[in-house]
C-alpha cells in the first residue's frame, strides 16, 4: 500500500509538473512571415502543386495546418492593423481605412515585446503608415539595408534572409527575439510570363481556374507569375529556417507562417469573399506545439495573433501596453492533442472593410461586414448602388492593374464574357449567402432562397450583435465616420473629382490607362458639371 501511494504521490507531482512546464515554457523567439497577398488554397501543403513552397510545407508537417484561418479586413493597412493590435478593423477608427493618419492611441504587441525584454525587428514592408503628418513604423525597427539581384525587375531587391542574420546578429546574448518578416511578393506587378520563362511552369499545370475569371492562356499565365513570386518569397523563408537550425534556435522559436490578404486579382484582394478572406497559415513550435503533424479545422481569425504572442511570450496584464484585445490566443490549439476541430478555436470569424484605395466620388468606401460560421458566408453590404471595386472611370482602383483584370474589362466592352466583369466588378445586393462546402468560388447568392431564409437571418443577427458588442459604429448609425477620416497622403485625395477635372498631376501605379474608360470621360464630366476647360 505504502509503495502504491508513493508511486502515486510521485506520478501526481510529475503531471503537475508538466502541466506547469506546459503552460510557462521558456519565452520563445517568434518568426512571423507574412507574404503579400496570397490565398488559399495556393500553397503547397494544401495540394496545390503547381506551386512549390517547402518551407511553408515543412512548417505544416512539423507543426500544424490551418484550413480555415480568415484575415478580418482584406488589404495591406487594415490588415496589418489587425494583426499588430489584436483588434477587427472597424474598432480602429481611421485604422479601418486605407492610407491614413494612425490613432496613436492604439498600441500595438511589438510595442508590448519590446518592453518585455524581446530584441524587435522587421524586413521588407512592415506597416509604416502616417503619425503626426510622417510615416513612422509601428512594427519595429527596419532592416532593410542588405541588397540582392533579383530575378525579375518587379521583385524586391531587400535581400530579406541577409537581413534577418543583421537582425541576430544585433541582439543581445541569449534574448529572445521577434522578427517580422514582410516580403513585397507577391504583390503586383509582375513580370509577364515570368512562371514559364524563369520556372518551366506551363498553362497545363493549373487544375482549376475558379467560375469568376475566364479561363484562357492570360489568365493561366497570370497566375503562374504569381505563383514563381510566392515561390521566391517561400525561399527567403527557407533561409531563415536553415539559419535557425545552424544557431539551435529552431526548436524553441514558434514560426507564423500567412498572407496579409487575398491575392491581387480581380474580385480577391480588397474585397470580402472567400478568396479574399480565407488565407493559408502553417505554425510551428517545436517545444510548444503538442502532436505536431496535425490539421485544424478550427476557425481562426488574424486578432488572434496578437494575443498568442504576448502568452507566450509571457507579458503580463501589468506589463502590456495595449488597449482591450479583441482577439483569442490560439495557445488552445498548440497545446490540444486534437486536430480538425479541436474547440480551443472560435466557431466564427468576424469580416469587413471600409474604404480602401481611391477614386470614388467624395472619397467613398465600399462599407461591408460579413461572418463565416458553419460552412456558411453571409456578407451584408450597406451601401449597394456604389461600385465594390472603385468606379469605372476612375480604372475601377481597388483592383491592381494585370492580364486577368484586362481581358475581363475588355471583354466586356466587347459584349462577351460579361459574367465575369459583373463577379469581378459589377454592383451586388445588399445581402449575399453562400454555401462554402458546394461553392467555394462564392458563385451562388443564396440570399433570396426561401430554403436559406432562417440562415440567413440568423446569420445577419449573430453579425450584427457581434458588432455591437465590439462598438462598431456602423451598428449605431455612425458609419459616416469612417468615410470622413481624411487620406493621410495629399494626392489620393479627391481624386475622383480631380480626375474627371483633367488634373495632369494624377499618376497611380496600379492602374493601368487600358483599365479607365476613357470613351465616357465627356459623358461623365456633363454629368457631373464639371468645368471642361480646366
Amino acid at each position: 500500500m505504502k509503495i502504491h501511494f508513493l508511486t502515486f504521490f510521485i506520478l501526481i507531482l510529475y503531471s503537475c509538473s508538466a502541466i506547469d512546464r506546459q503552460e510557462q515554457p521558456n519565452r520563445p523567439n517568434i518568426l512571423f512571415a507574412l507574404a503579400d497577398d496570397a490565398s488559399f488554397p495556393y500553397m503547397g501543403a494544401y495540394g496545390t502543386d503547381w506551386i512549390a513552397t517547402p518551407a511553408f510545407d515543412r512548417v505544416a508537417k512539423e507543426g500544424l495546418l490551418f484550413m480555415n484561418a480568415y484575415v478580418p479586413n482584406s488589404k495591406c493597412s487594415p490588415a496589418r492593423a489587425s494583426i499588430l493590435t489584436g483588434r477587427n478593423s472597424w474598432q480602429l477608427e481611421a485604422g479601418a481605412n486605407h492610407i491614413v493618419h494612425w490613432p496613436k492611441k492604439y498600441k500595438t504587441f511589438t510595442d508590448a515585446l519590446s518592453q518585455n525584454g524581446y530584441h524587435v525587428g522587421y524586413t521588407g514592408r512592415g506597416y509604416v503608415p502616417w503619425v503626426n503628418g510622417t510615416r513612422q513604423s509601428i512594427s519595429g525597427k527596419a532592416y532593410n539595408q542588405q541588397k540582392k539581384e533579383v530575378p525579375t525587375e518587379h521583385i524586391n531587391s531587400i535581400d530579406y534572409a541577409a537581413n534577418f542574420d543583421t537582425f541576430l546578429a544585433e541582439r543581445e546574448e541569449n534574448q529572445p527575439f521577434y522578427f517580422w518578416y514582410t516580403s513585397s511578393e507577391p504583390h503586383r506587378r509582375y513580370e509577364f510570363k515570368s512562371g514559364a520563362r524563369l520556372a518551366g511552369k506551363k498553362p497545363s499545370d493549373i487544375d482549376r481556374i475558379p467560375a469568376f475569371w475566364p479561363d484562357n492562356d492570360s489568365v493561366r499565365h497570370d497566375l503562374l507569375d504569381h505563383a514563381y513570386e510566392i515561390e521566391y518569397f517561400d525561399q527567403q523563408l527557407e533561409r531563415m529556417l536553415k539559419k535557425l537550425e545552424q544557431l539551435g534556435e529552431l526548436d524553441n522559436t514558434l514560426v507564423v507562417i500567412t498572407a496579409d490578404n487575398g491575392m491581387p486579382f480581380p474580385r480577391a484582394k480588397g474585397q470580402a469573399y472567400e478568396v479574399s478572406s480565407h488565407m493559408p497559415l502553417a505554425i510551428m513550435w517545436k517545444e510548444g506545439i503538442n502532436n505536431p503533424g496535425r490539421i485544424i479545422k478550427d476557425y481562426v481569425s488574424f486578432i488572434d495573433f496578437a494575443p498568442t504572442f504576448l502568452e507566450v511570450a509571457q507579458v503580463t496584464a501589468e506589463n502590456n501596453p495595449m488597449h482591450h484585445i479583441t482577439g483569442k490566443s490560439l495557445s488552445g490549439i498548440f497545446y490540444s492533442e486534437e486536430e480538425n476541430i479541436t474547440g480551443e478555436g472560435k466557431d466564427y470569424v468576424l469580416l469587413g472593410k471600409e474604404r480602401h484605395d481611391t477614386g470614388r466620388p467624395e472619397d467613398r468606401g465600399y462599407p461591408i461586414r460579413g461572418i463565416v460560421k458553419d460552412g456558411f458566408l453571409y456578407l451584408h453590404n450597406f451601401e449597394p448602388d456604389r461600385w465594390p471595386a472603385g468606379n469605372p472611370e476612375t480604372g475601377y482602383t481597388n483592383a491592381a492593374s494585370g492580364p486577368t483584370k484586362t481581358f475581363i474589362l475588355q471583354a466586356n466592352r466587347k459584349g462577351y464574357s460579361q459574367d465575369h466583369w459583373q463577379y469581378c466588378f459589377g454592383k451586388r445586393p445588399q445581402e449575399e449567402l453562400f454555401d462554402l462546402t458546394n461553392d467555394p468560388d462564392n458563385i451562388y447568392n443564396l440570399a433570396d432562397s426561401p430554403e436559406h431564409a432562417e440562415r440567413k437571418n440568423t446569420m445577419r443577427e449573430e453579425l450584427f450583435d457581434r458588432l455591437k458588442e465590439e462598438g462598431d459604429p456602423r451598428m449605431y448609425g455612425n458609419g459616416e465616420v469612417f468615410e470622413n477620416y481624411e487620406y493621410a497622403r495629399q494626392n489620393s485625395r479627391n481624386l475622383y473629382s480631380r480626375f474627371l477635372a483633367g488634373d495632369s498631376t494624377l499618376h497611380w501605379a496600379w492602374i493601368d490607362s487600358t483599365d479607365v474608360e476613357w470613351d465616357r470621360l465627356d459623358w461623365i464630366r456633363k454629368e457631373y458639371n464639371i468645368d471642361l476647360s480646366r
